[in-house]
């Protein structure tokens, strides 16, 4: 039975009661402001009821558009993904229109035999570490600087941003100016200040300090967002939890790691795994400074399934670099979550 029904009929009941109770005029008058009562509430619910299945259509339609976009530009190339990365798709599939024969893990086993699979997972993960590690203890040191009431903190807030502003590119070629031999600004500063005794200072010519200078790059480029993050999450902590505390006589270090840290551990998981994310599908700043060299010093995931699909045109093993790439930021992120909510519980 409908509830407009239900509804309408307790109400005829209730009415049937009132006027029995009642006699001559006063009856009537009661009859009335009890009809005009029950009509109001009746069109009131009506509108309630109309509403709510109003807003639950609403709410499909706007999801629906979004699980579609989500099936067709994520799941499904995901899928297409790692499916060849078990056959042996290579260009004359692609230029012929013919599908890649399947050859189960043959372009694993290739992978990991000629070793580069291993090497690749090694830099790809010290990367994202040491990366990461650093961007969130200067975020967090920037973030309390400009939380303090220092001079000129909204015009450092602003122009922090312009290098998270420049797209990576323009960003990596800006650093490879920087760390140009032997005319680069480094190598000017270097010559400088050792007064003329150091020359040919090229940190991207050197196996052991190649990646230390993409690092430096990757800082400089993401800080500037996890900072000002850091920032707006610290600025929601309430200033009378602050000053309670300094009145109890904690100091500073106190106040940081019993208050704002433990109220910023939402703040803190979402922007830590979006550089996490961030920093495992870099892939800009690598092609642009050292394109995987020197000899292979810097070829993480990104730039060995790039090398495999479009310079050794087999897509087939560019695929199986691309699947266990994608496995590992799953697996990272899912163990730092899973550690961060073990620490706050």
């Amino acid at each position: 039975m409908p509830l407009t029904t239900i509804f309408h009929r307790q109400n005829i009941i209730s009415i049937s009661k009132a006027v029995s109770k009642e006699e001559g005029t006063k009856g009537c008058l009661v009859l009335e402001k009890k009809l005009t009562y029950t009509a109001e509430a009746h069109r009131i619910g009506y509108f309630a009821l109309s509403k709510w299945s109003s807003a639950e259509f609403n709410h499909t339609n706007i999801i629906l558009p979004a699980i579609i976009l989500c099936i067709t530009f994520i799941i499904i190339p995901i899928i297409d993904s790692v499916w060849m990365s078990f056959t042996d798709y290579k260009i004359a599939n692609l230029t012929q229109g013919i599908p890649g024969k399947w050859n189960n893990f043959a372009n694993y086993t290739r992978l990991w035999d000629s070793g580069k699979l291993q090497s690749a997972a090694g830099i790809t993960i010290f990367f994202v570490f040491v990366t990461v590690l650093l961007t969130f203890i200067v975020s967090m040191t920037l973030a309390l600087i400009l939380n303090t009431k220092i001079v000129g903190a909204r015009f450092l807030r602003s122009i922090m941003m312009i290098p998270w502003v420049i797209p990576t590119v323009i960003a990596g070629l800006l650093w490879a100016w920087i760390y140009a031999n032997p005319y680069g600004l480094l190598q000017y500063l270097v010559s400088i200040f050792s007064g003329g005794k150091i020359t040919g200072f090229g940190i991207l010519n050197n196996q052991s300090t190649a990646l230390w200078g993409i690092i430096i790059a990757a800082l400089w480029k993401q800080i500037p967002l996890m900072a000002l993050l850091l920032l707006s999450g610290m600025q929601s902590i309430p200033d009378d939890m602050l000053e309670a505390a300094k009145i109890d006589g904690a100091n500073y270090i106190n106040c940081l790691f019993r208050i704002i840290i433990p109220h910023m551990k939402s703040v803190i998981a979402v922007t830590v795994s979006m550089c996490i994310i961030e920093n495992f599908k870099q892939y800009p700043l690598f092609a642009t400074l050292t394109n995987g060299g020197p000899a292979g010093a810097t070829t993480t995931f990104a730039v060995l399934s790039y090398d495999e699909a479009f310079v050794n045109f087999n897509y087939g093993s560019g695929a199986a670099v691309t699947t266990i790439w994608l496995l590992m930021m799953i697996v990272v992120v899912f163990i730092f979550n899973k550690i961060f909510k073990q620490e706050e519980a």
